[in-house]
This record gives C-alpha cells, sequence and structure tokens, in this order.
C-alpha cells in the first residue's frame, strides 16, 4: 500500500510502500497526534520517524495487487 506523509513548510512529501494494513497506519497516525511522532515502518525494513507537529497530512493509498497480462 502506498503511503504519503505531507510535511508542513516544505514542498516535499515523504512516499513509500508499506506492509502494514491500512487499518494499522491509521491507528498509528492517530495516537501519533497525541503522542508527539509518528513511526512506520516501509515493506523494505526501514522505518520513518516523523514528529507529528509537522505533519500537514497522511495519504493512505488503496492495496493494489499487480495486474500480470494482457488486459482486454
Amino acid at each position: 500500500m502506498d503511503i504519503r506523509i505531507g510535511i508542513k513548510d516544505s514542498a516535499r512529501e515523504i512516499a513509500f510502500d508499506s506492509a502494514q494494513s491500512p487499518k494499522e497506519v491509521e491507528e498509528a497516525v492517530v495516537a501519533a497526534l497525541d503522542s508527539g511522532h509518528l513511526t512506520l515502518d516501509d515493506a523494505k525494513g526501514r522505518r520513518y520517524i516523523v514528529p507529528s507537529a509537522g505533519i500537514a497530512y497522511v495519504e493512505i493509498g488503496s492495496e493494489s495487487t499487480r495486474k500480470i497480462g494482457f488486459v482486454a
């Protein structure tokens, strides 16, 4: 699933693929608003820690599978 995190006062965003479910990501974002920082892992095992005060938005993409073969 694709995740994009917009950072306040920055033109760039953090974008990565995650093996976490959309529900897990949503719960982590909501918990981050109280705890002070958001921690998420990507599909390659890297960990992203973002201060919650700097988060402008979090976009949680749908889980999409790759299509193999020809599309009719």
